[in-house]
């Protein structure tokens, strides 16, 4: 048997017994366990403390993307926004558990669609804050070789992720994303957060086009704002994420 992993993931992802049982009775030749993904958590540096939610300190300053993005957009849309769905999130939470506490359900179904509301607004907004940095990051090559494999070419990724993002309907992200079923990298529109998701994929890069993300600075010209938005991608966060959601491989010969 053959793995490559560490102690802190296998044990995050409660696998010790399962892996422990598949090493007891394999047999050579009887089967593979090709891949084991470990859930990345570059990005989400003080997100969660104490059992609660929290709203992350943006890594860089209000101003520090100006003039692309500019101050008090930023501030508004971290104090204000984000802010909002981490509140929502933990309240939807107190809610759950008290519904649980009491044996009523009644609610259930508005309760889950907030869970789903929130909890994706808290996670892909603490994504978008490390999607984007000033200046912007030059593409490492490993995954501009990866984009190059999925896409043909890391211009034909990059132009099909900014064309999603301009007509994603409504409100909602355009998402770069690991699926690790074909071991593949694929452009996402996620409508309202939860909608047109597929499961299974990791986010390695997001762009929000909420209108509240980029209405104050360029009115209803989406398209400009995502062209920025293309200026500033931070790919090397794309790649980190990419490279740590690969890193737990389990072979069994």
């Amino acid at each position: 048997m053959e793995a490559q992993f560490s102690r802190r993931d296998v044990l995050s992802m409660g696998t010790i017994s399962v892996l422990a049982g598949l090493a007891g009775t394999a047999r050579a030749g009887e089967y593979a366990v090709r891949r084991m993904i470990a859930h990345p958590k570059i990005g989400f540096a003080d997100a969660f403390e104490d059992g609660k939610y929290k709203l992350p300190p943006l890594p860089y300053s209000y101003s520090a993307l100006e003039p692309f993005y500019h101050e008090q957009i930023l501030r508004i849309h971290h104090t204000k926004h984000h802010a909002g769905y981490v509140k929502g999130l933990n309240s939807t939470l107190e809610k759950l558990k008290t519904a649980r506490d009491m044996g009523d359900y009644g609610s259930i179904k508005a309760l889950s669609r907030d869970l789903a509301f929130y909890g994706s607004g808290h996670v892909l907004h603490c994504l978008f804050w490390h999607s984007i940095k000033p200046g912007g990051s030059t593409m490492p090559p490993a995954l501009a070789e990866t984009m190059a494999h999925s896409f043909g070419s890391v211009d034909n990724a990059q132009r099909q992720f900014a064309a999603a993002a301009k007509v994603v309907e409504a409100s909602g992200w355009a998402v770069l994303a690991y699926e690790p079923v074909g071991e593949k990298l694929l452009i996402l529109q996620a409508e309202k957060h939860q909608n047109l998701a597929f499961w299974t994929v990791t986010p390695l890069l997001v762009c929000d086009v909420w209108e509240h993300a980029y209405y104050l600075q360029y009115e209803n010209d989406r398209g400009a704002w995502v062209d920025n938005f293309m200026k500033l991608a931070n790919w090397q966060f794309a790649f980190e994420r990419l490279a740590e959601a690969k890193q737990i491989t389990l072979t069994m010969m």
